[in-house]
């Protein structure tokens, strides 16, 4: 598509993505996609990325069925970051069981605290 050829990839052929739920506009995670996992998210509006530890693709929630449906696309200024807002299908978009991957709150002090609240057990949904 005309727009993948606007995006700038880094050297590895990747963009990083934000991913914000489209309601309450809280982010939900961040990730990376190749050329190819853009175009898949446009055609399927489903939110597909490219994992770096796996090298293959993977669409959100697969194996949880917490999914996301892509409601609005955006891109940086500079076309080297794009935003993902998104429907998320299911209560938690963090393979740890929490609603968002944002869930620890750092204080100035170095402290840190749990912010969210667990929805899952991860270890039920993906057998590690």
């Amino acid at each position: 598509m005309e727009i993948t050829k606007q995006l700038k990839f880094n050297k590895d052929g990747l963009i990083p993505v934000v991913v914000q739920d489209w309601k309450d506009n809280v982010v939900l995670m961040v990730a990376y996609m190749n050329a190819e996992a853009f175009e898949k998210t446009l055609k399927t509006k489903k939110a597909t990325f490219w994992s770096r530890s796996r090298q293959k693709f993977w669409i959100k929630g697969e194996q949880s069925g917490n999914i996301q449906k892509v409601k609005e696309i955006y891109y940086d200024c500079d076309a080297d970051c794009i935003l993902l807002k998104v429907h998320q299908v299911g209560d938690s978009a963090c393979h740890t069981g929490y609603r968002s991957c944002f869930y620890r709150k750092l204080s100035f002090t170095g402290n840190t605290r749990i912010i969210g609240k667990k929805i899952f057990d991860p270890k039920k949904v993906y057998g590690k």
